[in-house]
């Protein structure tokens, strides 16, 4: 699986197993339709193994991993999705490291599906993928996004009580470590109190996007890491479509070249190929390119690539569409670059991503589209800065944001 992407489950009671190189703790909370749990026994992790109502958390022996076994037949009706996540222990960060999920039919064993977020860096704690409800039937869907500060930080974000130890009135030798006898009672049911720890390298990451959205109605604004589902009115657009990608010099500064191009890759993050303004057709015509332009002058659209979502080859799964810099001009001397998505037949705008400032690199990463397991397109607003002046250089980077 990529990163968005969903599976469907056949089987009522699956296992999700997360490993890696180092020990993990893997967790599950159950959460209503606001991402919320009901109450801390929603929280279901090694010190409360039996917590919500079809949710159980299995303890690794030896070699294997834990895992958190969803029942989804007594799941109660309340509950929308269940979220997985883990923590590497003594709250190291996942840089470096490369956890993976199985999905498992919890009877026999037999494999759903798999997920390896890679590109992580600051994230000690990660929402690694979630089972959710859909129209009735049951799903997988892969998320791979963490937080810097923690299973505390994930506990409480989805509204776990945590109990914290109270803040020193001024900075104080550490004191010595004394043993702690387990809680009971209420607290049974908290994380145990994180030890203190330096300020996060980075503000937590939403664990998703705020709730996925189609094109009912009508044109869809998204911000940073949001996704849309490319569906209106119950039906998944296999249409045409047009990524339009424009960008405009700082005040005052001079023209800017700039180059758009969309990276294809397959269900394994494999590079397919690449439609850029050397390239201009690919996938015997699937993928158009609009042609290069030099300066970024005008108010529309400075360059254009057009996707014919239903000539494309089954394995494609995945596009990556981006900007880079060949001449070496950074982002920060762009006042603005944006991407939006058109209907390619009636110029009708669906969708558009406005990034309103840009950082001192040569690459940067809009958008991506990935197609899902029912065969719909849902597209995520990326944003995110890179050191790259072509295309080529774009691939690895495009493959850890798909």
């Amino acid at each position: 699986m990529t990163p968005g992407s969903n599976v469907p489950l056949s089987v009522p009671r699956v296992a999700v197993d997360v490993a890696a190189p180092a020990r993990l703790d893997v967790s599950g909370l159950l959460l209503t339709a606001d991402g919320k749990v009901r109450s801390d026994d929603d929280f279901v992790f090694y010190n409360q193994p039996q917590g919500g109502p079809g949710v159980t958390h299995r303890p690794g022996g030896g070699s294997a991993p834990d895992a958190i076994t969803v029942d989804t037949e007594a799941v109660p009706a309340g509950i929308e999705k269940i979220v997985v996540t883990a923590s590497l222990d003594g709250g190291a960060a996942f840089a470096g490291t490369v956890p993976t999920a199985t999905v498992r039919n919890a009877d026999d064993g037999s494999v759903i599906a798999t997920f390896a977020p890679a590109g992580l860096g600051p994230e000690t704690a990660l929402v690694v993928v979630e089972v959710y409800r859909r129209g009735g039937a049951w799903k997988v869907r892969a998320v791979g996004q963490g937080y810097a500060d923690g299973l505390a930080g994930i506990a409480t974000d989805f509204g776990v009580s945590v109990d914290e130890p109270a803040a020193p009135a001024q900075p104080a030798a550490p004191a010595p470590q004394t043993a702690q006898a387990p809680p009971t009672g209420p607290a049974a049911t908290h994380l145990p109190p994180p030890p203190p720890a330096a300020p996060p390298a980075q503000p937590p990451a939403p664990a998703a996007a705020p709730g996925r959205i189609n094109l009912d109605k009508g044109r869809v604004n998204l911000r940073k890491n949001e996704t849309v589902s490319l569906v209106k009115g119950g039906k998944p657009l296999l249409s045409s479509v047009r990524m339009g990608l424009g960008w405009e010099p700082a005040f005052g500064g001079r023209d800017i070249d700039l180059d758009a191009s969309v990276i294809v890759y397959g269900p394994q993050r494999n590079h397919l190929d690449t439609c850029y303004f050397g390239r201009l057709t690919v996938l015997n015509g699937a993928i158009q390119h609009s042609g290069d332009n030099l300066t970024g002058d005008g108010s529309g659209d400075d360059e254009s690539i057009t996707v014919h979502l239903g000539g494309l080859p089954p394995e494609a799964t995945g596009l990556l569409f981006t900007v880079n810099s060949y001449s070496g001009q950074k982002f920060n001397k762009v006042a603005k670059a944006y991407c939006r998505l058109l209907d390619a037949a009636s110029g009708e705008e669906l969708v558009r991503f406005d990034l309103t400032s840009g950082e001192a690199r040569t690459g940067v990463l809009m958008a991506k589209l990935v197609k899902q397991f029912s065969g719909e397109w849902e597209m995520t607003a990326i944003g995110t800065f890179v050191d790259a002046r072509t295309a080529k250089s774009l691939v690895k980077p495009g493959a850890a944001a798909l």
